[in-house]
């Protein structure tokens, strides 16, 4: 199924429901995506306006990437659900005999390493959304500015939502420096761009008060 097609009432309705998928890490994309679109309003409302005609050709490039960084969350919503069945599988594997628990083990590990692979991915986009709320706070419509902060706030809740569902499965993987090398990764962005989001924030609020 792909969750990005039903209706909202839906999607919550799944998500509140006993069934595996869509979990954290799609969630994390989906409201990665409204961060995103909400930083990309705000460019709307500035194109065209004569107020703002000094900085159309960067809104419009911002507006661009915007809508590339929506439709790349949106599509992490289902390929988060896409990885994390197998690894739904693995863990149902026998483990009576040593043979099955070699290969359960050998499953598992693959699995997780790619159940990994989409919440990191869901940081980077995060991460690149956030920086356009910069560029968005900087250059948009004052008229809309607590719409950047409303966007902005979406991302970072996005990205660490993202980064604990990097983490559990980090924690399960038995090749540590692979875990470690993910979950530095991981520490990176986290350190930079919440620091950078609450400044954002702060900015658009301290605009606002």
């Amino acid at each position: 199924m792909d969750f990005t097609k039903i209706s909202c009432e839906d999607f919550i309705s799944i998500l509140a429901s006993k069934e595996p998928v869509p979990g954290g890490g799609g969630a994390a994309a989906f409201v990665g995506a409204i961060g995103t679109a909400l930083g990309n309003m705000v460019g709307s409302l500035t194109a065209g306006k004569k107020k703002y005609e000094d900085v159309q050709e960067d809104i419009l490039k911002l507006k661009a990437k915007a809508d590339a960084l929506q439709a790349e969350l949106l599509a992490l919503v289902a390929r988060d659900a896409e990885v994390f069945e197998p690894l739904s599988r693995a863990y149902s594997l026998p483990k009576d005999t040593d043979k099955q628990k070699a290969e359960k083990a050998w499953m598992m590990e693959e699995a997780l390493k790619k159940a990994c692979s989409v919440p990191i991915e869901i940081m980077e986009k995060c991460c690149s959304a956030i920086e356009l709320h910069r560029e968005f706070a900087a250059k948009g419509s004052a008229i809309a500015i607590s719409d950047v902060g409303c966007g902005v706030i979406c991302c970072k809740s996005a990205l660490q939502a993202a980064s604990l569902n990097v983490f559990i499965n980090t924690k399960a993987i038995k090749d540590r420096v692979y875990a470690q090398e993910i979950n530095r990764k991981a520490d990176m962005m986290l350190d930079e761009y919440t620091t950078l989001a609450d400044e954002i924030y702060r900015q658009v609020a301290t605009r606002l008060r």
